[in-house]
C-alpha cells in the first residue's frame, strides 16, 4: 500500500482539510466494502468504467483509481463516454478531463438523442428509451474492447429511490442490484457505489472541482416519478435523520418467510411442530 501523501492524479489538488479527507475515506471505503461484499473482483479482469460527466461518475472513478493505485483493486480501467448527440453537449471537456488525469478512456459517440426524439411520444419522458440505448452500446463496446464488466455510477440513493418507483408504480419489490448478469450472460453489471449516499458524491465532485456536465435531455423534464420519489425521501430524511440509511439497511435484510411471494418461501409446507411430531409417530 502506498503512503498517505502518495496519490493518484485524480486526487491532485485536492482539499487539505479535516472534513475533506473524512469525506473521500469514507466513500473509498464504502467503495471498497460494496466491491467485497458483492464479489466484483475477477483477478485480472478489464471493467468498462462508464463516465456521463455527471458528479457520480466522476465520484466513482476516483474511488476505484485510489483503490487500484493503492493495490486493492487488482483490474484494469477503461474510462468511456458515450456522446449521444444531444444539441450543445460539450464534447470536448471529458476527453480533456482523462488525459489530463492520465486515464486511459475511449470517447464513443452514437446519435440515440435523435431516436429518442423521434420515438418517445410529446409529453412522455425518455428515461426508458435513452436508457436502453445507452445500455445496448455500452455493452457493445465492452465487448470490443475485451471487457468483463460494464460499471455504472449509481449509488445508494438511485438504489432507494428506485425500489419506491417499483413499489408505487410497478407493483413489486425490486431495485437496481450491486452486480447483475446481462441477458446474454457475458457481462457483468456493477455499481460499485451502491453503499456510497448521493450528498457525498456531490461534495466531492464540488470539492475537488471536476467538470461537471449536466444531463439537459432528462433534467429538463418536470415531474418525473424518480423527482417525486426523491422529493418524498428528502421530507422523511428532514423529519427523521438518517431514515434513508434504515430503509437502505432493510433492503439488505430481507426475511422471505416474512413476505408474501411463495416463490420465495413454501408456506404450503409449513406446518406445526405438532403436527411433525404426529406424522413421525405414524411412520
Amino acid at each position: 500500500m502506498l503512503d498517505e501523501t502518495e496519490i493518484h492524479p485524480l486526487f491532485e489538488g485536492a482539499p487539505n482539510s479535516t472534513e475533506f479527507k473524512k469525506l473521500r475515506k469514507r466513500i473509498v471505503r464504502q467503495t471498497r466494502e460494496a466491491i467485497e461484499h458483492y464479489g466484483m473482483i475477477e483477478r485480472g479482469a478489464r471493467w468498462l468504467v462508464c463516465l456521463s460527466g455527471g458528479k457520480d461518475s466522476y465520484t466513482l472513478l476516483a474511488a476505484l483509481y485510489e483503490l487500484q493505485w493503492r493495490g486493492l483493486l487488482p483490474v484494469e480501467l477503461l474510462a468511456c463516454n458515450l456522446d449521444q448527440g444531444q444539441p450543445g453537449f460539450p464534447a470536448t471537456v471529458l476527453p480533456e478531463f482523462l488525459e489530463r488525469m492520465r486515464v486511459p478512456h475511449r470517447i464513443e459517440y452514437q446519435d440515440t438523442y435523435s431516436i429518442v426524439m423521434d420515438k418517445v411520444p410529446e409529453g412522455r419522458t425518455f428515461c426508458a428509451l435513452c436508457s436502453r440505448l445507452r445500455r445496448g452500446n455500452l455493452y457493445r463496446i465492452a465487448r470490443e474492447e475485451g471487457c468483463s464488466a460494464v460499471v455504472l455510477g449509481h449509488h445508494r440513493d438511485d438504489i432507494l429511490e428506485t425500489f419506491f418507483m417499483n413499489l408505487f408504480h410497478g407493483g413489486r419489490l425490486a431495485t437496481m442490484p450491486p452486480k447483475l448478469l446481462n441477458e446474454d450472460g457475458d457481462l457483468f453489471v456493477y455499481r460499485p457505489l451502491a453503499h456510497v449516499a448521493e450528498d457525498d458524491c456531490a461534495r466531492f465532485a464540488r470539492a475537488m472541482d471536476y467538470p461537471i456536465i449536466p444531463c439537459d435531455l432528462c433534467g429538463s423534464q418536470d415531474g418525473l416519478q424518480r423527482q417525486q420519489v426523491k422529493a418524498i425521501l428528502d421530507g422523511w430524511e428532514k423529519n427523521s435523520p438518517g431514515r434513508r440509511q434504515v430503509i437502505f439497511r432493510a433492503l439488505t435484510n430481507i426475511r422471505p418467510s416474512h413476505m408474501l411471494d411463495p416463490k420465495l418461501f413454501d408456506f404450503q409446507k409449513l406446518a406445526r411442530v405438532a403436527e411433525n411430531l404426529d406424522e413421525l409417530s405414524e411412520n
